[in-house]
């Protein structure tokens, strides 16, 4: 008040948030309106919910609308401590090579380029046609990433036209089959990414799928591109990317139109929940796996927000974690998590030089 004061500026102290969930004005000395937070939130969120009712499924807009009132703040909680690369590993000369991978309409390659490079590697931008004219092949890395974005606008459906280029090319398709298969490599696929790991089948079974039983992914059942900083926990895995991360349970940004995991085979659907192969899911305020709108963005089955293969190395994720690695790129956290050095997202990056130091060992 003082600093406005001394500048001349206007400034009246009108009222002081307060915990719980009520509402009290007051004109002069008389109260005028006293009430639960919660029923004027709705009164005031009522005119944009009709407008959600015409653009997007009403049952998903149904289901945010009544769970308005149970809101309350995410229990996340960090079964590890997150900490900066050490200075040893950013400084030295000789860094395991990433390349990260884009096509046209490839939209999150720097934030990634910015992820890898927080953890220690030697970070390559590949386009897809920087391998087709021969400029570049995949031998000298350890570790590709599929970023996200909309390859070819998405016209084609999700991760179509960027598969089709991958496929349709004989020494390409080859390329990354032979990259897949190497045992001292990883991958990480990332929301388009993602799509276009389960269109390759690079997950969940390590040796590939007949096309008709290949998972694949499809349109959010809220019918709508969907943008939120969704909860999400991390299980037990074969995943070399989250080790050490299990039971941990955070934010995350989902950005995608199309991230429902759609299993034409059951068995299939089955045998990923029995293997441990569905790593990250999406949960509730109470850190519940849950397939209810909007903690779910997209409705897939058993909240499932990510895939790995069976042997670990192979990773596809609807979810950005690349979007969210440094702490001031979260929207909210925990007051306990005021002063964490990193953010907890950069522990994946992390995990993977691990194991491409541990390989290289052995």
């Amino acid at each position: 008040m003082e600093r406005y004061s001394t500048r001349g500026v206007c400034c009246v102290n009108i009222g002081s948030a307060c915990a719980g969930d009520s509402v009290k004005i007051y004109v002069g000395d008389q109260l005028c309106v006293e009430s639960e937070m919660s029923k004027l939130r709705d009164v005031w969120e009522e005119t944009g919910f009709q407008l959600e009712y015409r653009q997007r499924n009403p049952e998903c807009v149904a289901q945010e609308q009544s769970g308005l009132k149970s809101r309350k703040a995410p229990q996340w909680k960090l079964t590890f401590e997150p900490k900066a690369t050490p200075a040893s590993v950013m400084e030295s000369e000789t860094k395991h090579k990433v390349a990260v991978i884009r096509q046209e309409g490839s939209n999150g390659d720097r934030e990634m380029l910015s992820c890898f490079m927080s953890a220690g590697f030697e970070v390559w931008d590949v386009t897809v046609s920087d391998m087709l004219a021969g400029n570049v092949t995949l031998e000298e890395f350890r570790g590709i990433v599929f970023v996200g974005g909309f390859s070819y606008a998405d016209v084609l459906d999700s991760g179509k036209g960027w598969a089709g280029v991958i496929k349709f090319n004989k020494q390409i398709y080859e390329q990354f089959e032979a990259f897949r298969k190497r045992p001292d490599t990883f991958s990480l696929g990332v929301c388009n990414g993602c799509q276009l790991m389960a269109l390759l089948g690079w997950i969940p079974k390590s040796d590939g799928l007949q096309e008709s039983d290949q998972p694949r992914l499809l349109e959010n059942e809220s019918e709508l591109f969907e943008s939120r900083f969704s909860s999400v926990t991390i299980l037990e895995s074969p995943s070399v990317m989250l080790k050490g991360m299990e039971g941990t349970s955070m934010g995350i940004w989902v950005a995608h139109g199309e991230g429902k995991f759609h299993f034409p085979n059951r068995s299939i659907h089955d045998g990923v929940l029995q293997n441990k192969l569905a790593p990250i899911r999406y949960v509730n305020d109470s850190n519940e796996i849950t397939e209810a709108y909007p903690f779910n963005p997209n409705g897939s089955p058993d909240g499932i927000a990510a895939l790995c293969s069976e042997d670990g190395r192979h990773l596809a994720m609807m979810p950005h974690p690349e979007r969210c690695f440094t702490t001031w790129q979260w929207p909210w956290k925990p007051a306990a998590w005021d002063d964490l050095e990193v953010g907890p997202w950069l522990q994946m990056f992390q995990n993977a030089r691990e194991f491409c130091d541990g390989t290289m060992q052995s």
